[in-house]
């Protein structure tokens, strides 16, 4: 869990106490007389947030906020002010303040403004530090920190190595085999050179050899007077990504395997044999053995595109990343669409984590798009995500005693209690797997003890023992 600092700036004592007192039991608070003072100890001790009074003696507030601003552009700064002064409050806007409160401030109401806040600076804290991560390694932002799923890009960074040696990349839809494949273009020696990605399902048999391979002028009835490059050719010192190479017919298997035995092709009417090189790299959620069998997918094409093999996994089996990737796409909304989420609430991230999610990363992107699109925040709640979409399967939830939270009838549900007996069974397992420490259990939760504590008894209450 984030530690975050506060900074507490004002002349008035009794202000100044009450306020650090109460942020006290969840920051760490450095309380300030004076701008100057608080200026001075910022410089060797940056806060994530200041509480500015505007009128301070000495430097005034909004002469300390552009100090701050220009020396620590990150820190927020929440101005406080004894009168609603429009003028000051537009003022402070402009040069960077995120919000201010009115003296005589309400605790309860500050303490949701700074919490409110805080939690959305977590979140960015957490996604930046995934983006970085992934950009420090020349790759495109998959995120990911479960076993799974490292064990995948472990495979990723030895084979990219390589530069041409093909890869075949399998998967159930919606797991993401396209960013394996960017992951694996970034990683190569032809990282700077061009990714060209041919959907192969979407080209009709008799154009997928002038799609690929090109055409020279006059090829056909309808070409391109002056020809046209194909596909693979874009291709040259780069990456050619064969994405749904399952739903290719026989017959552009057999052209594209005459390719794939030593990169020389012809163009569709030309008679000059041309040569390239690029790392190409394949993608189904088809069962090639399979297929191979049923006599629908040639074997001497597969053997030559599956020299390395990535399996990638379903998100049912990397369920530790669940809510990592919640999150992200809970940011990228929320920005997009001019949101202020700051977080998913308990509830959500409970039935999150515990569904079953045919449709992969991309089906629990569309419920977060979803829930932001239709819903102000700052939290998702569970209410806010599609609960029909949610309940389409039939195994919603599956405990380990083998009881199933049912999909809603036509006659309705009692959700709360629903809802209540989901929570209870997770605080249950929480305590069963610390051994009844409730320090450990609120940890596994991702719970404030005090949090824990609170729901526990209330659960307790509404459900019993």
């Amino acid at each position: 869990m984030i530690s975050f600092t506060i900074f507490v700036v004002d002349d008035e004592q009794m202000v100044r106490e009450g306020i650090s007192g109460v942020l006290r039991k969840y920051y760490c608070v450095e309380a300030f007389f004076s701008a100057e003072a608080a200026i001075d100890f910022m410089s060797s001790n940056p806060p994530d947030m200041v509480l500015l009074d505007v009128g301070l003696p000495g430097m005034s507030g909004i002469q300390a906020l552009k100090k701050i601003k220009q020396r620590h552009p990150d820190t927020i700064v929440i101005m406080i002010t004894a009168f609603e002064d429009v003028s000051t409050v537009v003022a402070a806007m402009k040069l960077g303040a995120h919000d201010y409160v009115v003296k005589p401030v309400q605790m309860d109401a500050l303490l949701v403004t700074v919490r409110n806040t805080l939690d959305a600076v977590s979140m960015r804290k957490e996604i930046q530090a995934l983006h970085e991560k992934c950009l420090k390694e020349n790759l495109p932002c998959f995120i990911g920190e479960s076993n799974a799923i490292q064990d995948v890009m472990d495979i990723v960074k030895k084979a990219a190595q390589s530069t041409d040696t093909p890869i075949l990349i399998q998967g159930e839809t919606g797991t993401g085999k396209e960013l394996i494949a960017r992951a694996i273009h970034y990683r190569s020696p032809h990282f700077k050179g061009p990714m060209i990605t041919v959907n192969c399902a979407s080209i009709p048999k008799e154009l997928i050899e002038s799609e690929l391979f090109g055409y020279e002028k006059g090829a056909f009835s309808g070409a391109n007077p002056g020809g046209k490059a194909g596909l693979v050719e874009a291709a040259n010192k780069g990456t050619l990504f064969l994405d749904e190479i399952g739903d290719m017919s026989l017959e552009a298997q057999a052209k594209l395997l005459r390719f794939l035995e030593d990169g020389e092709f012809y163009k569709v009417g030309g008679t000059r044999k041309q040569k390239i090189r690029t790392r190409v790299v394949s993608a189904t959620n088809k069962d090639l053995l399979q297929m191979i069998q049923e006599e629908r997918f040639r074997p001497d094409l597969y053997h030559r595109i599956s020299v390395v093999k990535i399996v990638v996994p379903c998100l049912n089996q990397r369920r530790d990343d669940i809510l990592p990737i919640a999150k992200h796409f809970l940011v990228e909304f929320s920005q997009k669409l001019n949101k202020n989420f700051t977080g998913i609430a308990l509830q959500a991230e409970s039935i999150l984590k515990a569904f079953e999610w045919k449709g992969n990363v991309r089906e629990l992107k569309n419920v977060i798009e979803k829930g932001v699109l239709l819903e102000e925040g700052p939290e998702l709640m569970l209410q806010n995500l599609e609960l029909e979409t949610l309940r389409q399967h039939e195994d919603f939830i599956k405990f380990e005693n083998g009881t199933k939270v049912p999909p809603l009838a036509p006659s309705g549900a009692d959700f709360p209690s629903v809802i209540n007996s989901i929570e209870k069974y997770y605080f249950d397992q929480a305590l069963k797997m610390t051994s009844g420490n409730e320090c450990k259990a609120a940890k596994l939760l991702h719970l404030s003890r005090d949090r824990f504590r609170y729901r526990r008894k209330k659960l307790a209450t509404v459900i019993g023992q």
